[in-house]
């Protein structure tokens, strides 16, 4: 019988918080076509002469604010977690996880995963939401990798997942979790996703029809009224027109209206990383307390709690009916 192997791909991470690190992450990363849309040779000289001159510094102190002494970055740390504890899921099937950027490299899992001898791979991209600049860049690189190796195992990918019962139950499950823990009520939760510019989803990109029916599922899950939450896009970068409201503008919105404590969900965001535990947790709480919020509360990504384990077998179940069964415990 083939060997059957289970891999997740995640973006990626620099190796370190330093400004050498990041620039060679930022080149790798904002050199691929589906993240920036613009003539190469136009995009190569932003990137070369205004970009990467500056960027890496500054990225390198908002990393430094986020890494772990022992676990590095956590983006790197949780996708680990979350191979081994599916490893556990799926105890005769192999198990491992691959970086679009950044290490390990995917074709590095890959080689090792057809060296092991899986002939039937049933791949895990880290994105709920499809879009051209997550999924699609994923499926790049994972074309890339194949083109790589010799022999090339029979594939399946898991589809988009963004209103899937066990990722919309994991999600709800640690936002009560956590709002049990606090000791404040919020008066507002506010619902964050990654944005994309508003262009690429006029040229089809469904990533924001996604979002809308996560938003929908999990509000559902939650018990939430109207009156009680919104959503908003965040990551913002360059000078063209994103995906709105902002999360920035519209807790400045929310700080103005008198909703002074403030629960954000990142449903967007597999594993906790630069955008959620800085970019909200330590950027936006700022944007949120000058503009008179008192108190907000960045809630944590769905990471290796065993919620997310669960449901990430279960999706892998689903999608792997004919392959998984001999390897599945069911636990």
């Amino acid at each position: 019988m083939s060997q059957t192997g289970i891999l997740l791909v995640q973006l990626g991470t620099p190796d370190a918080p330093t400004a050498p690190a990041l620039k060679k992450y930022l080149k790798q990363f904002l050199s691929d076509p589906r993240l920036i849309e613009m003539p190469r040779w136009k995009w190569s000289i932003i990137l070369n002469l205004f970009i990467l001159p500056r960027r890496p510094a500054q990225s390198a102190k908002k990393y430094a604010r986020i890494w772990d002494k022992v676990k590095g970055s956590p983006l790197l740390h949780y996708t680990r977690m979350q191979a081994a504890l599916l490893q556990e899921k799926f105890p005769d099937i192999e198990v491992d996880f691959g970086m679009q950027i950044g290490n390990p490299p995917l074709v590095d899992s890959l080689r090792g995963m057809v060296a092991k001898g899986v002939e039937k791979l049933l791949v895990f991209p880290m994105y709920p939401q499809y879009s051209a600049t997550t999924t699609g860049s994923a499926m790049d690189c994972l074309g890339h990798a194949c083109k790589q190796i010799r022999k090339v195992p029979a594939l399946r990918v898991v589809p988009p997942y963004f209103e899937h019962p066990g990722y919309i139950q994991a999600l709800a499950a640690i936002v009560h979790e956590q709002v049990s823990r606090l000791e404040w009520q919020p008066d507002h939760f506010l619902i964050s996703f990654h944005g994309i510019p508003l262009e690429y989803c006029q040229k089809g990109d469904p990533y924001n029809l996604q979002v809308e029916k996560t938003t929908k599922a999990l509000v559902k899950e939650l018990g939430w009224e109207k009156v009680s939450w919104s959503q908003s896009y965040q990551s913002l970068f360059g000078k063209g027109e994103w995906l709105r409201p902002y999360t920035e503008d519209h807790l400045r919105e929310l700080a103005g209206q008198g909703k002074k404590r403030v629960f954000i969900v990142t449903p967007g965001f597999t594993s906790d990383c630069l955008e959620t535990l800085d970019e909200i947790g330590h950027e936006a709480a700022e944007v949120f307390l000058q503009a008179g919020g008192e108190k907000l509360f960045q809630c944590p990504c769905l990471n290796d709690h065993p919620v997310w384990i669960q449901a990430m077998s279960q999706i892998l179940r689903e999608e792997g009916v004919g392959w998984l069964e001999n390897g599945d415990s069911q636990s």
